[in-house]
């Protein structure tokens, strides 16, 4: 087995890049369900966990796009599997897409990448100055509010939590009613009582799409309300994804998802933008793009950055070729 990847971050975040995996299936969402029990798994594996990668890695496939309307897809991966959306991976993916010359983009103005993933097709629209990338503007699948106000008994006591798509499913609550702030010193505690909001929820009739394949909680965002700025509300998250991952940015669906939620109870409106920080302190700005019949189509501006590329084999004799998970 021998790999090559690229490595990048958005906000802190890390996104492992690989081609010339191959994957089967018609779309993206197609290739997703089969790569979870099919050969791509194991290189999924290979490459996130321990010694290769870390229970907090994340990365992706790349794909034929599902038709000529796309520059290519992705299949979203962490240590648990394989995702539907990723609004950070999507950032990076664009960033990489102009600096490598696969899709061309100007010296100054805005290069538009077009992405097909499994929650659907979403851009990542490069920002350019001066011949270099200075931000990416995500535009994810329509989000929307799929539940508010569930009444919850958990460990920390009785809270009431709200759930919202934004290309997969999020649990969303203050961080404070379960006695903690999005900061450093309680990571272990909202890793675990995000884990628990996460499988208490997951099967809610609420959390079940129309398409299977996009059902059940994802994740659960923890949020720390800041105020306001001149420009609309401030909070900090903090997004404890598929079984405990943490995520170090902002989360860029999980910020299209605070978007359709805050635009919902009308505490983001038109024109107005929400500063949303990370629990490491990095930053996304969020916005609604338009309004739809169901919700809206957010948009997330953020920035990546490449860290270097990678190579990776597998000895024969060596006996951790699935790699191994301490969480």
């Amino acid at each position: 087995m021998h790999w090559k990847t690229e490595d990048w971050h958005t906000a802190g975040e890390p996104f492992r890049m690989v081609l010339d995996v191959p994957t089967e299936g018609a779309t993206v969402a197609a290739r997703r369900v089969a790569a979870m029990t099919g050969p791509a798994d194991a290189v999924r594996r290979f490459l996130c966990l321990e010694p290769r990668g870390h229970d907090d890695m994340y990365g992706g496939f790349i794909t034929p796009p599902d038709d000529d309307g796309a520059d290519f897809g992705v299949l979203f991966w962490h240590k648990d599997g394989f995702s539907t959306a990723c609004g950070h991976g999507t950032m990076a993916l664009g960033a990489w897409a102009v600096r490598t010359g696969r899709v061309a983009a100007p010296d100054d103005g805005e290069a538009i990448v077009t992405i097909d993933v499994p929650s659907g097709r979403v851009q990542a629209r490069v920002q350019r100055s001066g011949g270099r990338t200075t931000g990416v503007v995500f535009r994810n699948v329509e989000s929307r509010v799929l539940a508010t106000g569930l009444a919850l008994s958990t460990s920390r006591g009785e809270v009431e939590v709200d759930l919202v798509f934004g290309g997969a499913v999020y649990a969303t609550l203050p961080a404070s009613s379960v006695g903690l702030a999005v900061t450093p010193a309680d990571t272990a505690e909202l890793i675990r009582i995000g884990r628990e909001i996460k499988w208490a929820l997951n099967g809610h009739p609420a959390a079940q799409l129309a398409d299977d394949r996009l059902s059940g909680v994802y994740g659960t965002i923890l949020f720390d309300d800041l105020g306001r700025t001149l420009d609309g509300p401030r909070q900090r998250n903090v997004t404890v994804f598929a079984d405990g991952e943490v995520d170090r940015s902002p989360c860029g669906s999980g910020t299209a998802a605070r978007v359709a939620l805050l635009a919902h109870s009308g505490e983001l409106g038109e024109g107005e933008v929400l500063t949303h920080d990370s629990i490491i302190g990095t930053r996304f700005h969020g916005r609604i793009a338009e309004r739809t019949d169901a919700g809206v189509v957010p948009e997330v501006v953020g920035a990546a950055y490449r860290v270097g590329a990678c190579e990776f084999e597998l000895d024969p004799a060596d006996p951790l070729a699935a790699g191994f998970s301490l969480r």
